[in-house]
């Protein structure tokens, strides 16, 4: 493990969000030998740090101790596209399947209000990270994208939302948001803000130190057993351990098939100048996007730049993560040419930065909370690269169930989702490299002919029913 000057240089290599975070990346102090506590948490991002902060705000004395392999951000909270998006992959009928609608939507709204609760516990602790709830802008950009908006909207509607959640807009009123090229239609989607991922994870981080708890950087947890976590630096002993490592769970003893890694990459520009976002709009700060099957995402950040990103990079076979990846070259290129295809007026704009990382994915692309008391085991995670607002979520549950508390959140039917094992080698890469391939080739079947690409339609259902 390096620190000083050399630890800071190679974090803020990592994104954009880190490099340009304003205070110090230095690493804190490693575990030094075996220690006790009353909850051990593994991972310093969000879902681990919203999970300290809530257990040490129900109960103050209970101890506390974050072990963080790296720095607390270093993973997908210090890399993503800050969207703070209350939505849940899994969707709203999966959710339903595993108990009823109405617990269903109680879990959705849930969602809804951690995007709330992100920005009230933000002002209210004084963490500066450019929170700002300006909506989604979903854009059609061709007729099959047009025909699934429209679908969608009125099948969410008729599950239980509402048009001041979710509606349908025109060309004009899509374009009015933010003025894309080639937009058909549009969909709004009301909870949702923008934040600099990195500057909320490092305040989090200080906030949860401010309010007792204690954080161990660079301290590589090897195993979680019940009542312990093995680390390089000593054993953690706790009534309870939290598994909160998303992505990097391959790296736990016994857990490379629990969640897969998928990589998402990024760019982003040099602040622009006000004269570009009069022409391409987004005064609102909405979070951006079009509806074809290979996701991108983007926002116009606090300081005037474009943060844009997309999931092009091949799944890495045995589910290997590497930092050579998060430098895609062409992986990289391809993305800024969607941005300037979506904005033309960008095209002059230099890209300033360029990085990636890995998300969580479970087999049945659910994302869940376990607590097992009579093991004292409890975690989170599978968000799919929407975990911004769901780990609020996720950290407000654990709290709970840890503590006993009796909330309305403890019986949310995400609570002891299961999921089974993704498939050995060679099953899995052959799988989700196969899945990009069709879903890829229909993206450019779609734009390239405006008819709908009935395999890709479907594998999404399938992967939906898992």
């Amino acid at each position: 493990m390096s620190s000083g000057p050399a630890a800071e240089a190679r974090y803020r290599e990592r994104s954009m969000w880190l490099d340009t975070y304003p205070g110090s990346l230095a690493p804190r102090p490693a575990l030094e030998g075996d220690t006790d506590t009353d909850v051990a948490i593994v991972g310093g991002g969000y879902t681990g740090l919203w999970t300290a902060y809530y257990l040490r705000r129900l109960d103050p004395t209970l101890r506390v101790t974050v072990i963080e392999r790296e720095v607390c951000g270093f993973g997908a909270s210090g890399r993503n596209g800050g969207w703070v998006i209350g939505e849940l992959a899994a969707g709203i009928e999966k959710y339903a399947a595993l108990a009823d609608l109405p617990a269903s939507l109680r879990l959705a709204r849930a969602v809804f209000d951690s995007v709330d609760e992100v920005g009230r516990v933000a002002a209210a602790e004084g963490i500066e990270c450019g929170y700002h709830k300006g909506g989604v802008i979903r854009w059609a950009r061709n007729r099959p994208q047009a025909k699934r908006q429209a679908e969608q909207v009125a099948h969410e509607h008729g599950l239980g939302l509402n048009e001041d959640e979710i509606r349908l807009l025109s060309a004009d009123e899509a374009r009015s948001q933010a003025n894309a090229t080639g937009v058909v239609s549009g969909i709004f989607y009301a909870p949702g803000a923008a934040v600099d991922p990195a500057r909320l994870v490092r305040g989090l981080a200080q906030t949860v130190e401010r309010h007792g708890a204690k954080i161990y950087e660079q301290t590589a947890a090897a195993a979680i057993e019940p009542g312990r976590v093995l680390t390089d630096r000593g054993t953690v002993r706790a009534e309870v351990v939290v598994r909160a490592t998303e992505a990097y769970t391959r790296d736990l003893r016994g857990r490379r098939r629990q969640l897969l890694p998928v990589y998402s990459l990024m760019i982003g520009t040099e602040p622009l100048p006000q004269s570009v976002f009069d022409e391409i709009g987004l005064a609102d700060r909405p979070t951006f996007a079009d509806d074809r099957y290979m996701v991108i995402y983007g926002q116009r950040t606090a300081d005037d730049r474009i943060a844009f990103g997309g999931r092009g990079v091949p799944y890495l076979f045995g589910s290997r993560i590497s930092p050579t990846v998060e430098r895609h070259h062409r992986s990289h290129e391809r993305i800024h040419e969607t941005l300037v295809d979506l904005f033309p007026a960008l095209t002059g704009a230099r890209v300033t930065h360029r990085w990636g990382g890995v998300l969580g994915v479970s087999r049945n692309w659910t994302p869940f909370v376990h607590y097992d008391p009579a093991a004292g085991t409890a975690g989170a995670g599978g968000y799919v690269g929407e975990g911004v607002a769901p780990s609020n979520l996720a950290g407000r549950t654990l709290a709970d169930l840890i503590t006993g508390a009796d909330s309305e959140r403890v019986d949310l039917p995400w609570v002891g989702v299961r999921h089974r094992r993704w498939e050995p080698e060679p099953l899995r890469w052959m799988g989700v490299r196969g899945s990009r391939w069709i879903m890829a080739g229909a993206d450019a079947y779609e734009f390239r002919t405006n008819r709908e690409a009935r395999a890709a339609v479907a594998l999404a259902r399938k992967i939906r029913n898992d």
